[in-house]
């Protein structure tokens, strides 16, 4: 059962289930795509990855897009591992759903790349050369936005991408969504999106599921726009929509 309301810019929609809240974020970001490949016959989306993104990605999969025209950005990388680390963002969205629907054109953060400085200005000049219709990104347990986590998230950052040191909560919750054996073996710094880089998107859908989530979701939600809580930014963007369900929308008023 859907239940909507809007919080200042943000529209929030809650589901019973976590497949229908995938569902429902794969037919809005299916429907922005279309409108964009209508308008100027090309669109770009950025893709977000971890367990939070499993129902929306295989819902968009099934949607009629006619990926041949999208070109996809994806939010972050471990800084050092390996495309074929397991826990690599960039085997993820390959296994998960770029082999499947073949995109015109996909620009990866390579976190091993011998030139971080180079790989950085790169993909910002991509990013600025392909403006972003849709992004899809999650919100993490302590609040981040990609991996803009509270010490290191600037909501006027210069950067649209950069390295950042990852904190014990994000490190804690890529071990507990078990990505990596111990906690040793988290990275501690990865490239990401800045949040000026995601704000700048024309549209972001944002999918939140599980309990785990509820408190960082209240936070965005109600406490003030700041730092302390990264994603509380996205109530000031004219076109965003968090996806929420019975879990993750367990603390709302």
């Amino acid at each position: 059962m859907e239940r909507s309301f809007q919080i200042e810019n943000l529209a929030v929609k809650t589901y019973g289930e976590t497949k229908a809240m995938g569902a429902a974020a794969a037919d809005y970001v299916a429907g922005k795509l279309r409108a964009a490949i209508n308008k100027k016959g090309a669109a770009n989306i950025i893709l977000a990855t971890g367990a939070s993104q499993f129902s929306f990605l295989e819902a968009l999969q099934t949607k009629e897009i006619d990926w041949g025209k999208i070109t996809v950005f994806h939010l972050d990388e471990y800084k050092g591992i390996s495309e074929a680390h397991p826990a690599s963002f960039r085997k993820y969205l390959k296994e998960r759903i770029l082999n499947r629907v073949a995109p015109k054109k996909i620009y990866f953060l390579n976190g091993d790349a011998p030139n971080l400085e180079l790989e950085i200005k790169n993909y910002e000049e991509a990013l600025q050369a392909h403006p972003i219709d849709i992004a899809c990104i999650g919100i993490g347990e302590n609040g981040h936005i990609a991996f803009n986590d509270p010490a290191v998230a600037d909501f006027k950052d210069p950067k649209l991408v950069k390295v950042v040191e990852l904190d014990e909560a994000c490190r804690n919750q890529q071990l507990g969504e078990g990505w990596f054996p111990t906690f040793d073996d988290v990275p501690k710094e990865a490239l990401t999106l800045t949040i000026t880089a995601i704000m700048s998107c024309k549209a972001i859908s944002c999918v939140v599921p599980d309990e785990r989530k509820a408190q960082a979701v209240y936070n965005s939600l109600y406490g003030v726009i700041s730092t302390n809580c990264p994603a509380s930014i996205l109530r000031t963007h004219p076109e965003s929509v968090l996806f929420l369900d019975k879990g993750s929308a367990s603390m709302i008023k």
